[in-house]
């Protein structure tokens, strides 16, 4: 009967629950053009800031848990939904499905705890510290191009890279997910203005051509 009260209650929850850009969603879909560009807010990730050297014995069995470590700048890891961002030589951002949160009856932050022991190095929940914005389409390089000073250019940004920058000055981390998608993550009190801006840079793209 607890657990079934426990599990009642973490349903209850989320369903009262607000996401950092949620106020946004009819603004999105209203701003979004198929086929062209399309953003939407993937709320509710599992995100875990992981401080841990990857050439040692505590990054190898952290490794294991979470697919495979990054071992250049901007390069991206993990398997099985989970992806690892380099961040720095030994930082990482873990970031996963809602449901691998220890709280919703996942074991990723906890595996990651086990795998880590009493070794030099960090492992810190940050799933309320950031949301996630989906950018996808044919303009959604152009979009994020008004704002953002990396060279995107898929020669210099190809799908499988992650690095911190800027986006519309708001500091994010931007990776590259496929040929024309990519994931913004900012910091959650930086979501609406983020959001605001990109649906700004996509007007243009929604309105009709001019004959």
């Amino acid at each position: 009967m607890a657990n079934t009260a426990a599990l009642n209650g973490i349903h209850g929850l989320r369903d009262i629950r607000r996401s950092p850009a949620s106020h946004l969603t009819a603004a999105m879909e209203a701003g979004s053009v198929e086929g062209t560009v399309i953003l939407e807010e993937g709320p509710f990730q599992t995100m875990v800031g992981l401080r841990v050297d990857p050439r040692s014995e505590e990054g190898a069995r952290v490794a294991a848990v979470a697919g495979s470590l990054p071992t250049r700048c901007g390069g991206v890891g993990g398997a099985d939904g989970v992806s690892v961002l380099w961040l720095g030589p030994s930082e990482f951002l873990v970031v996963a499905p809602e449901e691998a949160h220890d709280s919703l009856g996942g074991d990723l932050i906890g595996s990651l705890h086990a795998a880590l022991g009493e070794s030099p190095g960090q492992v810190v929940d940050l799933s309320a510290n950031r949301t996630t914005f989906e950018l996808s389409g044919a303009r959604a390089r152009a979009v994020l191009e008004k704002g953002c000073s990396l060279d995107l250019h898929p020669r210099a940004f190809p799908p499988g890279t992650a690095l911190n920058t800027e986006v519309g000055n708001i500091p994010v981390v931007l990776e590259k997910t496929g040929e024309e998608s990519y994931r913004l993550f900012p910091r959650a009190s930086f979501a609406d203005f983020l959001g605001r801006w990109l649906l700004d840079a996509m007007r243009e793209y929604a309105s009709p051509e001019v004959p």
